[in-house]
């Protein structure tokens, strides 16, 4: 037997060690998949346990490397409520790169993706499309123009997510409209009004971007490919109070999105108010999708795949979906900024980054739908 034999044989074992390792792992993800569906608790408990723990790991990394227990202990005294000692038992540059910096980063990171994954579920279920996001519907890019036209008229950061969630909201009934007159406000015929909404949106954008100053430009074009480099303690109060209690709020409304999931017809002889529903909802995840957009700019694809990663997980159900969603698209979000601090090194705006990861699976996913349909619905 020659070499070239040998290599070959060689090549085929360890070609046949990799698809066993394969196969044992789909099949470890799919037994985990079962036990979940068969537990209600498992998902939504583990994947809170992993996101606690990231968001732990995730301050004590970067360029300036910490142990987890001395990064903890800064945190739990800094959440003392009375005052510190003028003796602190840190150096002035750990405490800095754990409050300052690196805490608010991650929170804002963590609340960025539970609202955008929560968010993309529910207009999912609303609109019982799994094409549909916030992305797709001109809502990120109805409060992207909301948000430029506040930073061009040099407002307040409260003021400029006021204007971005009324633009989110314009841009939203704009779809619904445009969806409405084409007699389609389900299929396909919503997905391309948004399009074209979002198309006039981006054009405003472009047109601000156009008459900017040079501060002003920076500003809006950072802004825009999303990012979270600008993390503070003011930024990370302005997303988390829309994006908990509009979460909050949807969490109460998942089983009437079940309902709608039967169609209006069924639902409204059921006792439900379709139209009641439709507009809260609207109006939530505008408020929920205009905070992270006024605070990290446009993230884009998010909104979009979370819900595919949890359907896959907990199935359909509403009830179980909405928080795995959540917590996936937090978990998601803060593991592609760990990724850009700790592996690339650079203030990669991490809009680009979501964008990269998420349209090849998007497009796999649109492939399976032709074959053999929605995992999971």
């Amino acid at each position: 037997m020659n070499d070239f034999e040998q290599n070959q044989i060689a090549l085929k074992a360890q070609s046949s060690a990799w698809r066993l390792r394969l196969e044992n792992l789909r099949g470890l993800l799919l037994s985990l998949r079962e036990y979940g569906l068969r537990h209600e608790w498992f998902a939504p408990t583990a994947l809170t346990i992993f996101l606690l723990g990231t968001i732990c790991f995730s301050v004590c990394i970067g360029t300036y490397p910490m142990p987890i227990w001395k990064a903890g202990n800064i945190l739990a005294r800094l959440s003392f409520p009375w005052p510190l000692p003028d003796d602190l038992p840190w150096p002035v540059k750990e405490l800095t790169v754990v409050q300052v910096i690196r805490f608010p980063r991650v929170l804002l990171a963590a609340l960025v993706g539970l609202g955008l994954g929560i968010s993309g579920t529910a207009l999912q279920g609303l609109m019982r499309n799994p094409l549909v996001g916030p992305d797709l519907v001109g809502v990120s890019s109805g409060a992207a123009m909301g948000g430029v036209l506040a930073v061009m008229l040099n407002w307040s950061p409260v003021s400029v997510m006021a204007l971005a969630f009324v633009g989110g909201l314009l841009s939203m009934g704009a779809t619904f409209t445009l969806a409405r007159i084409a007699k389609s406000s389900d299929g396909i015929g919503l997905i391309l009004s948004g399009i074209f909404v979002g198309g006039f949106c981006i054009s405003a954008v472009g047109m601000g971007i156009f008459l900017a100053d040079d501060g002003q430009l920076n500003t809006i074009i950072f802004w825009l490919l999303g990012n979270l480099n600008h993390a503070d303690r003011g930024t990370v109060w302005l997303v988390a109070v829309p994006t908990l209690l509009g979460g909050s709020i949807l969490m109460l409304l998942r089983w009437r999105l079940n309902l709608l999931s039967l169609g209006n017809d069924d639902a409204f002889a059921i006792g439900i108010n379709v139209r009641i529903l439709r507009l809260g909802i609207i109006a939530v995840v505008s408020l929920i999708v205009a905070a992270q957009v006024s605070a990290a700019g446009i993230i884009g694809w998010v909104g979009l795949v979370i819900p595919h990663w949890a359907r896959m997980l907990v199935g359909p159900d509403h009830r179980k979906l909405l928080p795995v969603s959540a917590l996936l698209g937090g978990l998601f979000v803060l593991l592609i900024d760990d990724f850009t601090r700790v592996v690339l090194r650079a203030n990669v705006p991490i809009g680009v980054l979501t964008t990269l990861i998420g349209t090849p699976f998007i497009c796999f996913m649109f492939w399976k739908k032709q074959t053999k349909g929605w995992i999971g619905d």
